[in-house]
């Protein structure tokens, strides 16, 4: 009988044997969407793209952004004009071609057209085909770029929202934003006419995307971005996927061509915290902070007991909201959230970075059946089935299951009172606001304060 030693030898043989029998993917698309300034996990993006590099030597690989680099409410990136984004693009565009789909938060620093030139100076390439000048009804940036991935060459198209409200204010004269569907049953029949490898970059959600997938050719890769979702979703050979949100993940897209056409495998790496990071970027990213963090943001506002990554720290601040407002269930619409929550003391930047928006809680009595119906909804996860998936993303927390006929009170935020019907539906209930109480003010309350 052999021996242990041996046994084991012979079981990493054939583990690698089986390894070596898996052919390389002919390239990789590695995709992430909706950064948001997530400076906690930035070094740490740069040095898994290495990574994933490395083990696949002579494998073509493409890097793709899907908008929402930048996040004006994290106040070190705004003070530094978001130099520590525009040096992740610069590193990325040096190890190879790079993509940047717009998003609504792009032009966070800048003019629009001054921000698609500073992205295009660092070697990456910016997508954007429906954000148009409002004099010249030009688009700052083009609808597709051409890529050589080895033998096989990508033709990639971005589109972005044409909800006006989520860009800042100061933008909104710049742009003129074409209906993302209508902009693509004109464009995108002769975009992907005859493309070996069609790829499709949307920043306009869930909702609009639906209308998109018929558009696409059977095999596109098609990535969409912008409700801070994650999941992957199979229609034919096509592959639809969200990336998730505040660097958590990465998608790394394998394609194979086959005398069939391309086919995609989609993998969602998780990104933590505590992962290696690339040496230049975290110094730098060191030394914004050192330069740009101010005292009141240093400031201890409670304590965790222990971390909460990006999802599990949106359902704390919802319960928060729920239970400061003596609610029996709260709403909130999952892109108000974005980091996670430290161990230990959190700070006011920990809680920005957290709660990216702060506004008066809005309640109302509703009946259990309406209730039932919208948590069907909510909280959506990589496993919620595609025919549940619904077109906003909603974060709920409930202290019991509704009962049809019984009455509960509801709580919810401003922005969704603001847009009752495109979150709560036609029926939206009338809400009023809940004096003297705000969403950050209720989480605040729910953290273990220290003594």
């Amino acid at each position: 009988m052999p021996s242990l030693s041996r046994r084991f030898a012979l079981l990493l043989l054939l583990a690698g044997s089986a390894r070596a029998a898996v052919p390389a993917p002919d390239a990789l698309v590695l995709v992430a969407g909706d950064l948001h300034s997530a400076y906690d996990r930035t070094a740490h993006l740069l040095a898994r793209v290495d990574r994933i590099r490395a083990d696949h030597p002579g494998v073509p690989v493409a890097v793709m952004i899907n908008g929402d680099t930048f996040e004006l409410g994290n106040a070190v990136a705004k003070r530094s004009a978001g130099a520590v984004e525009f040096a992740l693009f610069t590193a990325l565009a040096a190890r190879g071609p790079t993509v940047v789909n717009l998003g609504n938060h792009e032009p966070e620093f800048h003019g629009v057209a001054e921000t698609v030139a500073k992205i295009q100076a660092t070697g990456a390439l910016v997508l954007g085909g429906n954000v148009l000048h409002p004099s010249t009804r030009q688009p700052y940036a083009p609808a597709t770029a051409r890529l050589k991935l080895g033998p096989h060459e990508a033709v990639v198209v971005g589109i972005t929202t044409d909800r006006l409200s989520t860009f800042r204010l100061a933008v909104r004269p710049e742009l003129d934003l074409a209906d993302p569907v209508v902009w693509a049953k004109q464009n995108l029949p002769a975009l992907f006419r005859d493309a070996p490898l069609p790829i499709l970059l949307t920043h306009t959600g869930l909702k609009a995307d639906r209308a998109l997938l018929p558009l696409v050719p059977d095999g596109t890769l098609f990535a969409g971005a912008h409700d801070h979702l994650r999941f992957v979703h199979r229609a034919g050979r096509t592959v639809y996927f969200h990336s998730g949100s505040w660097t958590e993940f990465i998608s790394v897209a394998r394609l194979r061509v086959t005398a069939a056409g391309p086919t995609w495998e989609v993998e969602q790496q998780r990104i933590g915290p505590d992962d290696p990071v690339d040496a230049a970027l975290a110094a730098l990213i060191r030394a914004t902070f050192a330069q740009h963090l101010t005292a009141e943001e240093t400031a201890v506002v409670g304590r965790t007991p222990r971390a909460l990554g990006p999802t599990e720290a949106a359902h704390f601040a919802v319960e928060a909201a729920r239970r400061a407002a003596g609610a029996d269930v709260a709403l909130v619409g999952a892109t108000t959230f974005g980091a996670g929550l430290p161990a230990g003391e959190v700070s006011r930047f920990a809680l920005d970075a957290c709660v990216r928006f702060d506004g008066p809680l809005f309640a109302a009595e509703v009946d259990g059946a309406w209730l039932k119906t919208l948590l069907a909804r909510c909280n959506q996860g990589p496993d919620t089935p595609w025919a549940d998936r619904a077109g906003e993303n909603l974060v709920a927390a409930a202290s019991t299951a509704p009962v049809p006929g019984r009455r509960y009170r509801f709580v919810t935020t401003d922005w969704v009172a603001k847009n009752a019907k495109t979150y709560l539906g036609e029926a939206a209930p009338a809400l009023t606001e809940v004096r003297a109480l705000k969403l950050k003010a209720a989480v605040i309350s729910a953290l273990v304060v220290a003594p």
